[in-house]
């Protein structure tokens, strides 16, 4: 039985039950892909569907066991967020955390859009930051925001497709489950493009849509900026 959330507990199974039966058999088994079978579904462990406003979807997992750690855009390998020359080495070497944490800090007023060199990150008081990836995720989820991906296991990358594909009955079926409810979808990049041709159920939702946060100018993308403006992200809540 799958094992989330109370409140998400009988749409999830419906949407696992969505999948076919041969590859329920390849998740179940646990192994050769990742986050693993108890994690995957983490996002609807931590957030109600009672406090769920937003879903934010990713594409699919880091590429990595340690990074992916069954919520989109969250990092495993990521401890800190800041360090002495800026942002931590480990968030410069993921270019879209990177660049979101940026937006972020231009978006509440501490860095000029133009002014987001780490020069500029490291001279700031960061004295009412976060800094830490998992206070990040309970900041999403204060927001009432959910953090999901299309795909909600990695392989590898010439599996992505697949697995992409193989998850668009659970995907479909959510959007079916939740059409009565408030909740407004959040889409980066080719992502939107990609879920609006394969979901007719999305029509039922407020879409957000914007840059991949991949390219720089995402950082300085004022539509970005005023949608994730109130949230504050990065403040300690």
């Amino acid at each position: 039985m799958i094992k989330v959330h109370p409140s998400w507990q009988k749409i999830i199974q419906k949407c696992y039950d969505k999948l076919d039966v041969d590859y329920r058999d390849f998740l179940e088994k646990d192994a050769e892909y990742f986050p693993k079978f108890p994690n995957f579904l983490n996002a609807f462990k931590t957030l109600p569907l009672n406090k769920t406003r937003y879903i934010l979807f990713g594409q699919d997992p880091y590429p990595r066991e340690k990074s992916a750690i069954g919520y989109a855009f969250i990092d495993g390998m990521v401890e800190a967020i800041f360090g002495e020359n800026g942002l931590s080495k480990r968030v410069n070497r993921a270019t879209s955390l990177r660049n979101f944490l940026k937006m972020l800090l231009v978006a509440s007023g501490h860095l000029d859009k133009d002014k987001t060199a780490k020069e500029d990150i490291a001279d700031l008081d960061k004295s009412g930051f976060i800094n830490d990836i998992m206070q990040l995720k309970d900041n999403f989820e204060k927001n009432g925001v959910l953090l999901l991906n299309t795909s909600l296991v990695f392989t590898d990358k010439k599996s992505t497709n697949l697995h992409v594909k193989k998850f668009m009955p659970f995907i479909d079926e959510l959007f079916k489950n939740l059409s009565d409810y408030d909740i407004e979808l959040i889409l980066f990049g080719n992502i939107a493009k990609d879920m609006e041709k394969k979901f007719s159920n999305m029509s039922n939702f407020k879409v957000f849509k914007t840059m991949h946060p991949y390219n720089v100018g995402f950082i300085k993308d004022s539509s970005t900026i005023e949608f994730f403006k109130p949230m504050n992200l990065l403040n300690q809540q």
